[in-house]
């Protein structure tokens, strides 16, 4: 069931008294006591999701919110989740997808609820945080008790997608390099004598991933029960304190950890609200991602020679072996599963490790202890034995094979991998995250083409004996009155080239009339390198490109000066939050439909022909609608900003899916007059 309500966006929210202009309820007072402390008044859209989430956890239903931005959506989920979790003593897991929001639910939006309701609940709530067990430090790593690991993370058998999966900020570019690495890690160390927590966000300015290697251990590497500073223990605390808590403050990578099946990574609880939920799906897939490759199984062999006194001559032939398929596999993806020659070579690294996992068993009898590095040793080839286990079994349909090869120039990793990622996760998230669980998921972005149902079906969503409600509360912006959308029809369609010559004329013409204040989104990075490098050969304005320095350091300057312009590729197109003159112009160079070339994607769309759907429109214009409407909202962050949403792809506009990515954007004035467009931004540079 699914029902689309417009909510009112004409700012008249509460009566003069403070009171709900509609029908009083216990979850308006309490969202007004909230409001009322932050010296506000609720918007009617805040009111409506508010009852809407109350409706939904009390009678175990589930609900989809889109909350435009300025909503106010952090107290429209919360109140009436700790409302919810103290009156009916169930708890309720929150959850998000970058840290900047988790920090501001966790260390300013939660507490100023607990504080407003303490007085009108019948006990005070309990908060707590939980993030995955590599992002605490180890007390006895630290003490020494670990042996020193000449490998980074990233050696270990899947660890670029567990080191995603255990953080909500992986993949950013918000980590230092790793130049300095000594003095980071003795900096950290310091850190180590005097932090509470354990926390690794709480290391500021933070350190590179090496360096918290130093520091860290995964959970599979963890002592457990047998640790001798198991009572100083941060992340068993953390989870201690989660087992306690109404409200548990978590990330959606510890969501795709629960997802692929391994539900004891959160406390019980009897409804999960996922915040920024357009991006759950992906989170889940890279939870579910593995990849494997020569180096990461010479890690486990020489991990279990030097800890474990074993002898890996099958392990390192196994190796060899591999080595010499990967070299001759194509980087493609293989839709009937590996090639012969591949699944031989896999499954002889599988049989290797599975004896080895059986030579590197600890000693468990009573009052033994367990050797650090030992632990380690078997926790990368257990690892190791299950991703090939994984890739070596009979193709089901389950699984998108693949393999890469390092492209030119790619950083300094020259490794050939072979991936394994689920076809579909909608039944994970239905089976493993929902279950007998209400669920809430609101984002800016959830309504495709004026319809639930797309987001709906990739939650697990849209069942004969589901139970599901779909609205939008609206905006108090007008983006009709706010913005522009303008769509140069005139111009070619995107081809394979990085910037046309009529693109970048486009571009300098647009950004010289703003004045800078440009946010470039670009649909890869050597597009938003050509573009930015020749701006800065034809505008006298200052130019900043992503990958150039840190992303936050990059955003910073450029909300100081409305004279410069910021060009990026995806990190750019969601969570930057630049209200006021210094965003006046978001350009989006084409239509950001995922590559061909992308395995997962192409594999779905596939399954979706064959089922007998439009696999082009559920898959590809899926995609770039939640990136078009994220991008598009980067314009008007607050009721004072105005300014021109620019694409330049005429498809947009003559395709004919165009209307369904419109109907996805934010409602601004649309156009395709470049004059209108061109006088429209000069008046904006004017008025500053």
């Amino acid at each position: 069931m699914t029902r689309q309500a417009q909510g009112d966006s004409d700012g008249a929210d509460v009566d003069d008294a403070g009171a709900p202009t509609g029908e009083g309820t216990g979850v308006q007072e309490l969202l007004s006591a909230a409001v009322a402390s932050l010296g506000g008044r609720p918007r009617a859209g805040q009111q409506e999701m508010a009852e809407a989430v109350a409706a939904a956890v009390g009678s175990g239903e589930h609900l989809l919110v889109q909350a435009g931005t300025g909503t106010g959506k952090s107290l429209g989920y919360l109140v009436p989740a700790v409302r919810h979790a103290v009156t009916e003593d169930e708890r309720v897991v929150v959850s998000t997808a970058t840290l900047a929001l988790q920090r501001q639910v966790i260390t300013r939006d939660l507490p100023l609820v607990v504080d407003a309701l303490a007085g009108l609940l019948p006990r005070p709530p309990q908060v707590a945080l939980l993030k995955g067990w590599h992002n605490y430090l180890c007390q006895h790593k630290v003490a020494g008790g670990y042996p020193q690991d000449d490998a980074t993370l990233f050696d270990m058998p899947g660890a670029e997608h567990a080191g995603a999966a255990e953080h909500p900020s992986a993949g950013s570019s918000r980590r230092p390099d790793d130049a300095g690495l000594g003095a980071q890690v003795v900096r950290a160390r310091a850190w180590a004598e005097e932090t509470a927590t354990g926390d690794r966000d709480d290391l500021v300015p933070g350190v590179s991933d090496k360096a918290w290697r130093q520091l860290s251990v995964t959970a599979l590497e963890c002592l457990g029960q047998r640790c001798p500073m198991l009572d100083g223990c941060f992340p068993e605390a953390a989870r201690a304190l989660a087992r306690e808590a109404d409200v548990v403050v978590t990330n959606h990578a510890m969501l795709g950890i629960a997802a692929s099946g391994s539900p004891g990574v959160l406390p019980e609880h009897a409804v999960v609200v996922v915040d920024e939920a357009h991006e759950l799906s992906d989170r889940v897939t890279a939870a579910a991602t593995v990849d494997l490759s020569v180096p990461a199984v010479e890690h486990a062999a020489r991990l279990a020679r030097r800890h474990g006194a074993t002898v890996t001559d099958d392990l390192d032939a196994a190796s060899r072996l591999l080595g010499t398929v990967l070299a001759g596999l194509p980087p493609e993806r293989f839709p009937e599963g590996l090639p012969d020659t591949a699944r031989v070579a896999v499954a002889a690294v599988r049989d290797a490790a599975r004896h080895l996992v059986s030579a590197l068993k600890p000693d468990t009898s009573q009052g033994s202890s367990v050797e650090p590095g030992l632990k380690m040793a078997q926790a990368a080839v257990l690892a190791l034995m299950e991703i090939a286990e994984r890739m070596a079994a009979d193709p089901t349909g389950h699984d998108v094979l693949w393999c890469t090869h390092p492209a030119a120039g790619w950083g300094e990793d020259s490794t050939t991998r072979l991936h394994a990622a689920p076809l579909a996760v909608h039944g994970l998230i239905r089976e493993n995250l929902l279950g007998e669980r209400s669920g809430v998921f609101t984002s800016a972005t959830l309504a495709l083409g004026g319809s639930f149902e797309p987001v709906a079906r990739t939650l697990g969503l849209g069942g004969s004996d589901d139970a599901w409600e779909g609205i939008d509360v609206g905006s108090p912006f007008d983006y009709a009155g706010q913005g522009i959308l303008y769509v140069a029809k005139h111009l070619p369609t995107p081809g394979r080239d990085a910037a046309t010559e009529h693109q970048l004329d486009e571009i300098a013409d647009l950004v010289r009339a703003a004045g800078g204040r440009t946010l470039g989104l670009f649909s890869s990075r050597r597009a938003a390198v050509a573009a930015a490098e020749a701006m800065r050969e034809r505008l006298d304005v200052p130019v900043l490109c992503q990958g150039e320095d840190q992303l936050a350091t990059l955003v910073a300057q450029f909300a100081a000066d409305p004279a410069t312009c910021l060009f990026g590729t995806l990190s750019l197109w969601q969570g930057v939050d630049v209200p006021g003159p210094t965003c006046q112009l978001v350009l989006i160079d084409r239509i950001p439909f995922p590559r061909p070339d992308d395995p997962v994607r192409s594999a779905r769309a596939r399954a979706v022909e064959q089922s007998g759907g439009n696999g082009f429109m559920q898959v590809s214009a899926a995609h770039a609608a939640l990136l078009l409407a994220q991008g598009a909202g980067r314009l008007i962050r607050s009721q004072e900003d105005r300014g021109v949403v620019a694409v330049l792809d005429p498809r947009l506009a003559t395709a004919r899916y165009g209307s369904f990515l419109r109907g996805s954007m934010p409602g601004f004035w649309p156009t395709s007059d470049r004059a209108t467009v061109i006088a429209a931004l000069e008046r904006l540079r004017v008025l500053g």
